[in-house]
């Protein structure tokens, strides 16, 4: 029978950072850190209602016992200029379902690893299967700094993957990882929309990450559209500047198909893009955008484009208000001109 340092080696072997297991009880209090943030942003209320069940895992997972958590660093890949400061390099090289890629078939082998060895196992590599930040810290494997991210060894640049098990295993990792020193704001004071309303509170609805992704959906009437900068998917500004990340990003490898894809990923090539293009090949790297709504993309390098205006964009954002065949673009393309006082002929 596997024990549970069995399962830690495993893990490393197979590439994670750390590993580490807690009883799905660890995962309780949980709910107490949502009413929290709930208080503090009451309009965001309804965005938590489904992450009550990651704190009472048996409601879907009768069998559950465990939970192991493990984290893999993916601060080691080449990231393009060109896709620096617009693309967030946690989506850029997200192994959690790039086929092509050797994070996610060490996370396969994993899988089967335990279910070989007579482990019941369930997990979601999309979005995951309880609170990975919760269950990480429970299990000593990080710690949440002011910015809301998960921290280890090797700062923030890392995911997480959580695999319940219906065995009753424990195997809390001893870290020696530095608190943020009490009167560093440096996260907070960067971030341009206040999102980071203070430390360890963020709020959803204004943080950029989540503006080209799950909010923002009308950026004509969204009061943060230009201070999102030339961020088109995600935003690195808090870990960026974060005194514990300084030197941790090295870039020794390069992430599958990334240099090829990088020609599909400035702004003109975006907002002329043909939609079978960002259907076929852009929205399945970058998946946060769902396919019916690919025209995001090109409203949010629209938006990118008036918050780093060059002349050479004035043609595209003029073809865009006339000819893409999405009415949300045309309308944001149109918006764009009158923002930048040129009219449209």
């Amino acid at each position: 029978m596997l024990k549970e340092v069995d399962i830690v080696l495993k893990a490393k072997e197979l590439g994670y950072e750390q590993c580490g297991i807690v009883h799905i009880e660890e995962m309780k209090a949980y709910a107490k850190k949502l009413d929290e943030r709930i208080e503090k942003f009451p309009e965001l209320a309804n965005h938590f209602d489904d992450f009550y069940e990651f704190a009472d895992i048996k409601v879907n997972y009768p069998w559950a016992k465990s939970i192991i958590i493990c984290s893999r660093w993916y601060g080691k890949y080449l990231i393009p200029d060109s896709l620096k400061g617009r693309f967030g390099k946690y989506y850029l090289t997200d192994g959690r379902v790039d086929i092509n890629s050797k994070d996610y078939q060490d996370s396969l082998e994993f899988e089967r690893y335990l279910k070989e060895n007579g482990i019941e196992t369930k997990t979601e590599r999309k979005f995951g299967v309880t609170a990975l930040r919760w269950a990480a810290v429970k299990a000593g494997i990080g710690i949440v700094r002011k910015n809301n991210f998960i921290y280890t060894d090797n700062g923030s640049w890392n995911y997480l993957e959580a695999f319940l098990i219906d065995r009753k295993l424990e195997y809390v990792v001893e870290n020696s990882i530095k608190s943020c020193p009490p009167n560093c704001k440096l996260c907070i004071d960067s971030c341009p929309t206040k999102s980071l309303a203070e430390p360890y509170m963020m709020n959803r609805s204004t943080c950029i990450s989540c503006l080209t992704t799950w909010e923002g959906w009308d950026l004509t009437k969204e009061p943060n559209s230009r201070k999102m900068g030339e961020w088109v998917y995600g935003c690195d500004i808090c870990q960026d500047v974060c005194p514990f990340n300084r030197n941790s990003w090295n870039e020794i490898e390069e992430f599958p198909e990334l240099s090829k894809l990088e020609q599909k990923l400035s702004l003109e090539q975006i907002v002329i893009a043909d939609y079978d293009v960002l259907s076929e090949i852009v929205q399945t790297k970058l998946w946060y955008i769902p396919v019916d709504k690919i025209w995001r993309f090109k409203t949010n390098a629209l938006n990118a484009m008036l918050n780093s205006f060059k002349p050479d964009y004035l043609r595209i954002i003029q073809d865009a208000s006339k000819k893409d065949p999405n009415k949300n673009v045309r309308d944001m393309a149109k918006w764009v001109l009158t923002q930048l006082k040129l009219n449209n002929d």
